[in-house]
């Protein structure tokens, strides 16, 4: 049953979840869930976390800040778009079953180890919650999971029955399989430098297997006891002192620091002021469809675009609304259409799937053959699009509208601002169905290298 007394500013809650310190445990966080065998399926079938780890994480983030920072509107309006999210994934398990997100079990299990992942960052740096604090905090955090209509009897129903829970779990339910190896070992090999380190790009292949390695150890030493048993992880000496170094470190400095420096996200649940946008670029036509493709429509990062690659960018949509289940079918169908259009005209050897320079040179030709071109598959998609934007039914997408719709907290809005003026043709602070249709047929066909829909989505 939905809960009124959720967690408030100044909760025991907020303070542990909202400290820096919390994203030591983070990937510990991750191989956990994924440990559960329709986790893992859902991300093997579903998920392009290989291609875009960065994404996968900030939408982790976006959603708990949401989830555990909001007020209790926001807070069930991110329930209802997990819902809509999660009814999508679901498949055959390779055993002759069938798995599905909705289970209550997974569910409970990922709800659960975000918990215990807060009780285990302050368990590693020598300060553990109190019998009471415990206590405290699962209540709290009993009243958020509230919200997503769990029965009692899939969650531990006190603090002290969660150790428990976990060990059943570990012993009985998970699975170190291959989604788990690759989180461990793999991923982090192989991920491109994140934006936020963009400065260091040019070092980052140098950075990142050590960074791989570290973060390895530490995640492997700060497993539950049980996991690395069940699962034959032996726990170095010299990973135990990396843990014991940084989890005591961390503590001791962050704890000596002013709440804004020292959480991630203030208990009040007030979002930091975003950082300003970098200066734009104006790429002429061929180039710009090739960063398309490959910013945009390669989902997977395997240099082509296949029907998965059109579903996934519908979900990405979908994800940053509020919708219907009629509307959000409506937007997954005009992208499937959008996917025909691509695989009837570019596909030339029938393989199901088109490379970035076959789209770019396909596309090129058919807009400059037919001017109509783009009618049959990329308007589709970006009519549906549209209506989905528009939330109160006007007919027109206004700046908060077009905020939700291509927004998040990897958009500074002042770049979304400046993209929505540039296709405010009229300058009457509206986008028209036809202005909005107008900007990424600029985008796809404009030879000039400014063009209103080269900065679409606020960047060049």
């Amino acid at each position: 049953m939905p809960s009124t007394d959720l967690p408030g500013p100044g909760s025991l809650l907020r303070r542990t979840l909202g400290e820096r310190r919390i994203a030591l445990v983070a990937w510990r966080l991750l191989v956990l869930q994924t440990a559960h065998p329709v986790v893992a399926a859902g991300m093997r079938d579903h998920s392009t976390y290989r291609a875009h780890p960065w994404r996968r994480v900030q939408h982790t983030m976006d959603s708990g800040k949401r989830l555990f920072f909001s007020d209790a509107d926001s807070l069930r309006r991110e329930v209802a778009r997990l819902e809509r999210t999660h009814r999508r994934i679901r498949g055959a398990d390779g055993r002759g079953g069938t798995y599905t997100a909705e289970d209550p079990e997974v569910r409970a299990w990922v709800l659960v180890t975000l918990y215990e992942s807060m009780t285990a960052m302050r368990e590693l740096s020598g300060d553990p919650l109190s019998p009471g604090q415990l206590d405290e905090l699962y209540r709290e955090f009993l009243a958020v999971c509230g919200e997503f209509g769990l029965s009692g009897d899939v969650l531990p129903p006190t603090a002290a029955d969660v150790p428990a829970y976990v060990d059943r779990m570990v012993r009985e339910r998970l699975e170190y399989g291959d989604e788990v190896r690759y989180l461990l070992f793999g991923i982090l090999r192989e991920a491109p430098c994140p934006s936020r380190l963009r400065r260091l790009r040019g070092l980052w292949p140098l950075l990142r297997p050590v960074i791989a390695r570290t973060l390895a150890a530490l995640t492997v030493a700060d497993l539950p006891p049980a996991f690395r048993e069940r699962f034959g992880l032996p726990r170095p000496r010299a990973a135990a002192l990396l843990s014991r170094v940084l989890h005591h470190g961390a503590r001791h400095l962050l704890t000596r620091l002013p709440d804004r420096l020292r959480h991630r996200v203030p208990p009040t649940g007030a979002v930091p002021r975003p950082r300003a946008p970098r200066p734009p670029r104006h790429d002429p036509r061929p180039p710009r469809l090739d960063a398309f493709f490959r910013q945009v429509m390669d989902q997977t990062g395997d240099g082509y675009v296949d029907a998965a690659d059109l579903r996934a960018m519908a979900h990405n949509a979908c994800w940053q609304l509020e919708l219907t289940t009629e509307r959000e079918d409506e937007v997954y169908a005009a992208f499937d259409a959008w996917w025909r259009h691509i695989g009837a005209t570019m596909d030339t050897d029938g393989d199901g799937r088109v490379g970035r320079a076959e789209f770019v040179a396909a596309t090129l030709a058919g807009c400059d053959r037919d001017p109509r071109y783009l009618e049959d598959g990329l308007h589709i998609a970006v009519r549906a699009l549209f209506r989905a934007g528009d939330t109160d039914g006007s007919g027109e997408i206004g700046p908060d509208e077009y905020r939700a719709l291509f927004g998040g907290s990897r958009v500074h809005p002042a770049e979304l601002n400046d993209g929505f003026r540039q296709l405010d043709a009229d300058g009457d602070g509206r986008l028209t169905e036809e202005e909005f249709v107008r900007g990424f047929t600029e985008f796809f066909t404009a030879r000039a290298s400014t063009v209103a829909g080269g900065r679409l989505l606020g960047r060049p």
